[in-house]
């Protein structure tokens, strides 16, 4: 097809692209958990976080995704009884997040598949290739911000 010759040569295809690999291999890692990739993620993030509660906003603000999609996300992790959401005693407008004790088993699992899959990618291409190439991906990221 003559889009082909574009796509090779497309940074914008090529990064979506990978991200649905991406998305696909988080998928299997974190199958026997039954978690998406955020779900893991968050649930990383709360384990990190810990002891101190975390604010769902600060968590989509970290992760640059809606609160819609956080709160979605951490829906569901409450309905698999991994994390828990109470008010926040400062500003009861706001909810805080905590891990359960079976979330806490669920993010060291989540954590390792991660740490499996860095050093997967930094033996495939190398370290400094892969900063190099993250250094590439935030700039191009950073082109067409206002």
């Amino acid at each position: 097809m003559r889009i082909e010759a574009f796509l090779r040569e497309s940074p914008m295809f090529t990064v979506k692209r990978a991200a649905r690999h991406f998305d696909r291999v988080a998928a299997e890692a974190f199958f026997a958990d039954g978690l998406g990739f955020m779900e893991g993620l968050l649930l990383a993030a709360i384990f990190f976080e810990a002891p101190r509660p975390i604010k769902p906003s600060h968590l989509a603000e970290t992760f640059a995704t809606t609160r819609g999609n956080v709160s979605h996300s951490i829906s569901s992790l409450e309905a698999k009884g991994l994390v828990q959401r109470r008010i926040d005693p400062a500003d009861a407008r706001g909810t805080l997040l905590a891990l359960k004790p079976a979330g806490k088993k669920s993010a060291l699992r989540v954590i390792a598949a991660f740490d499996r899959m860095q050093q997967k990618f930094e033996q495939k291409v190398g370290k400094a290739a892969l900063k190099s190439t993250l250094d590439a991906i935030r700039t191009l990221e950073s082109c067409h911000r206002p």
